[in-house]
């Protein structure tokens, strides 16, 4: 990797080239056999977000790198990436907190959107110009990627690259959890954390589609009119209220189903909460990340409280305990068919990604802060495409706090620039 910058602004991520790298493929690099000609034409250059080490938001840099000879090997196809998506993940992965992704140097990312411009042999089910999802294990925060076809979903006419983007991650962890494990049925009721959320808000669109089920949901209290307009019953302000007690003054004996994104002390509570017969589902650990390095203090609490039982105990209790980790889930004939649920569930109408915003790849360390400190109500999203300089992040926070967040953006910047500049002399 050389030393070389690509022009860029002083608040932006660092841009650097990088000559003869693929972008990589979700077991890696392309191998120079059966490949596609339409790809070999000419040198490629694409912009990447790589995560350089681990810490804080100056640990992703975006690099500009050059492949000179790109072969796809048979199955694989190229995709011109039009939107990604960013996942609580990423923020543990920064902090090397993610184990699912592998050591920097790395390109993150695990799902986006976006355009076939190359197939290699055997493809017979994708063709160049077709809209496609693409769900991978890291490597989708760039300009194009190279992956399997059968990693790619074919978007409906009427979805955005933005919302296509959004579906992935979001929409199959919640699917799989509330149909696949819990079994929700009418009639039941449901905690859901951080209801605001990505997940959070795939869940409660979810939960809609089947007849009478009552949800509980965490969120701040400035979410809680849009959280209760897509379909959560109950909102409870988690900052001021202890949210056990508020469920059970609505339902004195607790729920049937918690998703728990949280760990530590609150995976207790849930399980507690649960009704004879209901189901507790862990799928995170957030109470872990509580600034924007890692925080070993807050790890250890959240260790130290982890929640353990035996097997006897759920016996006598008649509850029952999953966990759901998408990155471990490998049966792609799943994912698959999961997938196609959910396109047809968009198809009619049922189903809507809710975009909180949408940063340029050189706004990146913004979206993640703006993900960090809670304050996205659905998801949000990256564009590969350059930032224009007269554009501004598009979110949806009121016209004041526009005002403000920019203005604090604006200094965090000018000491994130100023701290990067020190570092490098030092």
């Amino acid at each position: 990797m050389s030393g070389e910058e690509a022009p860029t602004q002083q608040q932006q991520p660092e841009q650097e080239k990088v000559l003869d790298e693929a972008p990589p493929a979700a077991s890696g690099a392309p191998k120079e056999s059966g490949s596609s000609p339409a790809a070999e034409e000419k040198p490629l250059s694409y912009r990447s977000l790589v995560l350089t080490g681990y810490g804080g938001y100056d640990k992703i840099k975006l690099q500009v790198k050059t492949h000179n000879k790109l072969q796809l090997k048979a199955g694989e196809v190229l995709v011109r990436v039009k939107a990604c998506g960013l996942n609580f993940a990423e923020l543990l992965g920064r902090q090397g907190l993610y184990e699912r992704l592998p050591p920097p140097p790395v390109t993150m990312g695990m799902e986006g959107s976006g355009v076939i411009e190359a197939v290699g042999d055997n493809v017979e089910d994708r063709k160049v110009g077709d809209r496609v999802i693409v769900l991978i294990r890291c490597g989708m925060w760039q300009e194009v990627v190279v992956v399997s076809a059968d990693q790619t979903f074919l978007m409906p006419e009427q979805m955005s690259f933005e919302e296509g983007a959004a579906i992935p991650v979001n929409y199959i962890s919640a699917y799989m959890m509330l149909f696949d494990m819990a079994n929700v049925r009418p009639g039941k009721s449901i905690l859901i954390h951080m209801a605001a959320g990505g997940v959070g808000i795939a869940a409660t669109q979810l939960c809609q589609t089947v007849q009478d089920v009552t949800v509980f949901g965490t969120a701040s209290a400035s979410k809680h009119e849009t959280i209760a307009q897509g379909g959560v019953t109950h909102p409870i302000d988690y900052r001021t209220k202890d949210y056990v007690e508020e469920v059970r003054k609505i339902s004195p004996n607790g729920v049937d189903i918690v998703l728990d994104p949280l760990s530590g002390s609150d995976t207790q509570k849930g399980f507690n909460l649960l009704k004879p017969m209901g189901t507790l589902i862990v799928f995170g650990a957030a109470n872990v990340v509580t600034g924007q390095r890692r925080n070993l203090l807050a790890m250890a609490k959240t260790w130290y409280n982890q929640f353990t039982l035996n097997t006897l105990k759920l016996m006598q209790t008649n509850k029952a305990v999953g966990g759901f980790h998408l990155g471990h889930l490998t049966d792609q004939q799943l994912i698959t068919k999961t997938m196609e649920k959910l396109m047809e569930l968009y198809k009619q109408g049922k189903i809507k990604p809710c975009i909180d915003s949408c940063y340029h790849f050189e706004e990146v360390a913004d979206a993640m802060r703006r993900m960090h400190e809670r304050k996205n109500i659905g998801k949000v999203i990256l564009l590969p495409e350059p930032k224009k300089k007269e554009e501004e992040p598009k979110s949806n926070a009121e016209p004041g706090e526009k005002v403000e967040k920019t203005e604090s953006a604006a200094n965090k910047k000018k000491e994130e620039a100023t701290e990067e500049v020190k570092a490098e002399k030092d």
